[in-house]
């Protein structure tokens, strides 16, 4: 068996850790397929911007081998994983995704969308529409979904917060208030908000406080499990002063945009 891909999906994930567990939890992080030329895929596009949504299918193109067991991010009720054909782990025996994604427009071979849980440079292998009639099944049971612990989480900032995460919206591509607030919609920090995958995260679980990191910055936090809540306190560099010397490597290629933030001095003194 052959399988093609027939475009490619750009958008601002580009690491693993950017990506939220779920699309509808990245609202407002527009992304575009661009479809191959030369192959008549004009016409198969042909009616399809009538519809809301579509099904994309797609390849983890940067996961090598499968599991046969996961650890979910919230899991059920008195076990640690479940099996990979029980999740949506992107560890598969054959690395296929497949995405629900809010479609904006079609113009030509570009299908504009939002609501994608894909990484920037994802081999797309087939687009379908989603139809509510045949698709939805809001009262279908959900398995061991339905016995995950945990409630959803509130998440706060302080002002201090708000300004740095602007400042660097403003000044890079990074969007760290998002990424902050969809990786800590569901907390139970006792069994780590992140799968065995994602080491990008530190809990002080008697101080109640945690370090998460996004690319090369910090986010500094504080957490309240009895009431379910997080407080985003502060944005700090990931570099120390001996890397962000002029003329150090530069392997991210993000090290001015530290310096300007350490510059502006809207950082707290830590």
């Amino acid at each position: 068996m052959q399988v093609t891909p027939i475009g490619t999906f750009y958008g601002d994930a580009v690491y693993k850790y950017d990506a939220p567990r779920q699309g509808r939890l990245f609202v407002g992080h527009p992304g575009c397929i661009e479809l191959k030329p030369g192959l008549n895929f004009e016409m198969a596009l042909r009616d399809l911007e009538g519809f809301e949504r579509i099904w994309v299918i797609f390849q983890f193109h940067e996961n090598e081998g499968w599991r046969p067991t996961t650890r979910p991010p919230v899991p059920p009720k008195g076990k640690d994983r479940v099996g990979t054909f029980a999740s949506r782990s992107p560890y598969r025996p054959n690395p296929i995704g497949l995405s629900c994604v809010r479609l904006l427009k079609v113009d030509g071979l570009t299908l504009y969308v939002d609501e994608a849980d894909l990484l920037n440079g994802t081999p797309v292998l087939d687009i379908k529409p989603y139809i509510p009639m045949a698709d939805a099944f809001p009262d279908a049971k959900a398995g061991w979904v339905e016995e995950q612990e945990g409630e959803p989480w509130t998440v706060e900032s302080s002002e201090t917060f708000a300004v740095q995460s602007r400042w660097i919206a403003e000044h890079s591509d990074f969007d760290l208030e998002s990424f902050a607030r969809v990786q800590f919609s569901r907390g139970n920090f006792s069994k780590d908000v992140f799968d065995s995958s994602r080491h990008r995260l530190t809990i002080d679980e008697i101080a109640k406080t945690g370090v998460l990191a996004y690319r090369t910055f910090r986010i500094h936090f504080c957490y309240d499990d009895a009431t379910n809540k997080v407080f985003l306190q502060q944005i700090s560099s990931g570099y120390t002063d001996e890397e962000l010397k002029i003329g150090a490597e530069d392997k991210y290629g993000d090290k001015q945009i530290h310096r300007e933030f350490l510059s502006a001095k809207i950082q707290p003194l830590v």
